[in-house]
């Protein structure tokens, strides 16, 4: 299991358009990729489940990733969140 942590830079946080985008990204890979907030846990290929955290700007989250391709998921999730959240 990879695990990353980050800071949510957007001014919005975690809203409709980077969730579904972010959603879209982890589909591509077989891994199993989670956010987590707090005590809080979505799937990341859940939109809805992801909008649920309430993710502002400022939070800090925790993304695990778990599964065959779990290296290269985490390198495009963490790259999917510098560019965009």
């Amino acid at each position: 299991m990879k695990t990353l942590e980050y800071t949510v830079t957007d001014a919005l946080g975690i809203h409709a358009r980077p969730a579904g985008a972010l959603a879209k990204e982890v589909k591509r890979f077989q891994s199993r990729v989670a956010i987590q907030k707090g005590d809080r846990e979505a799937e990341a290929s859940r939109l809805m489940a992801l909008m649920g955290l309430g993710v502002k700007c400022g939070d800090r989250i925790l993304v695990k990733v778990e599964g065959e391709d779990e290296e290269a998921a985490a390198a495009a999730v963490e790259a999917f969140l510098q560019a965009n959240l």
